[in-house]
C-alpha cells in the first residue's frame, strides 16, 4: 500500500510515494495461521520492519478462528491496528454483462446493454477474498506535515520461482477503471498492471494511454473530455480529501477526478461507468445488498466495528 502526501488537493496526482506499507505472509502454520511481516518505507527509502504486537506475533485470522486477530502494531511512535484473513469480497458488479456492453461498444461483439436489477448477476456474490486491512493515524501519513490530502494505491507481487525475484503483477486504486479503460489485448491490461504509476508519464506509457484514449472516445467521449479524463485518471491513484466525508462521489477535484476515497457501500462502479462515459452509462443494476427476490445479487451486512467486512461465507 502506498501513500503520497498532495499539496493542493487540485494538483495532478502524486505517483512516487512517500510512505510505503509492505505486507509479506509466511507459508501457513498448523493452525493455518500465517505470520504477517509489516515494513514502513519512507520517501528517502529508510525502512523499518515489525513482525510482533505487545502480544507476540503479528497473525492471519484462520478461518475457524470465531473472532478476527486484529493486531495492534507500534509504527513510528503510535500504534496501527491490522488485520489480515478470509472476509467476505465486499464488491459488487455485473462483470459479465460489463464485458458484454464493452465488446459491443468496441465493436468486437453484437449489440448488448445492462440487465434489469431483477435479472442483473453481482459477479462476487458469496465469494471470499484473501483481506489485509489497516487502521493508520493520519499523522503517520502526514509524516510530521500539515498535509491533509492523500494519494493511495496498491501492488501485488509475488516471487518468480525461476528467479527468484519478485514481479509486480497488479496494480489497483480507484474502482473500475484499469478494467473499464484497457480493451484492446490482454497484453496491453498486463502492461498497465506492470507499470508503476511513477511510469505513467514516461514513454513506456504511451501505448496504454494511446488505448485508453481511443476507449473514452468509443464510449461517448469528444476529443478534449478524453484528453481531459486520461489527465484526471491517470496515473492510477486514489485521491483522498481528509477534510471532507468520505464517498466515492462525494468531491470531484478541478481535473474531474475523485478525490474523497471511498467507503465499502459507495456504488463505486456505477460511479466509474458514469464517469468514463460521460453519463451515457450510469448503473449495471447491482448493488451490495442486493435486489430483492433477486438471488443471484446480496451480501452479507458489514460489519460494526473493524474491519467492518462481513465474515466469511
Amino acid at each position: 500500500m502506498k501513500i503520497a502526501r498532495v499539496a493542493n488537493v487540485n494538483n495532478a496526482p502524486v505517483p512516487q510515494p512517500d510512505l510505503t506499507l509492505r505486507f509479506t505472509f509466511s507459508p501457513p502454520n498448523k493452525g493455518n495461521r500465517q505470520v504477517v511481516t509489516l515494513t514502513t518505507i519512507d520517501g528517502n527509502r529508510q525502512s523499518s520492519t515489525n513482525t510482533t504486537t505487545s502480544g507476540g506475533r503479528i497473525f492471519t485470522t484462520a478461518i475457524t478462528d470465531a473472532a478476527p486477530r486484529l493486531n495492534t502494531v507500534r509504527v513510528r511512535g503510535v500504534n496501527l491496528t491490522l488485520f489480515a484473513g478470509l472476509r467476505e469480497d465486499p464488491f459488487f458488479f455485473d462483470v459479465e454483462a460489463y464485458f458484454r456492453v464493452r465488446a459491443a461498444v468496441a465493436g468486437f461483439g453484437p449489440a448488448a446493454g445492462f440487465r434489469s436489477p431483477d435479472t442483473a448477476i453481482d459477479f462476487t456474490k458469496g465469494y471470499n477474498v484473501n483481506t489485509i486491512v489497516v487502521r493508520v493515524p493520519q499523522q503517520v501519513l502526514a509524516g510530521g506535515s500539515n498535509v491533509n490530502t492523500f494519494d493511495l494505491w496498491g501492488t501485488i507481487n509475488i516471487r518468480d520461482p525461476r528467479t527468484g525475484q519478485f514481479t509486480q503483477v497488479e496494480q489497483i486504486a480507484r474502482p473500475g477503471i484499469n478494467e473499464l479503460l484497457t480493451t484492446s489485448s490482454q497484453s496491453i491490461y498486463e502492461t498497465y498492471n506492470r507499470t508503476q504509476p511513477a511510469r505513467f508519464n514516461s514513454s513506456n506509457s504511451t501505448v496504454i494511454r494511446d488505448n485508453i484514449t481511443a476507449v473514452l472516445k468509443l464510449v461517448g467521449n469528444n476529443d478534449t473530455r478524453a484528453n481531459a479524463l486520461v489527465r484526471a485518471l491517470l496515473p492510477d491513484v486514489m485521491r483522498i480529501d481528509t477534510t471532507v466525508p468520505s464517498g466515492y462521489g462525494n468531491k470531484f477535484n478541478a481535473l474531474g477526478s475523485p478525490a474523497a476515497g471511498r467507503r465499502l457501500l459507495d456504488d463505486v462502479v456505477d460511479a466509474s461507468l458514469n464517469i468514463v462515459t460521460n453519463g451515457a452509462i450510469t448503473t449495471d443494476n447491482v448493488s451490495y445488498d442486493g435486489t430483492p427476490g433477486n438471488p443471484a445479487q446480496g451480501h452479507q451486512p458489514l460489519a460494526t466495528a473493524f474491519p467492518y467486512l462481513a465474515p466469511p461465507n
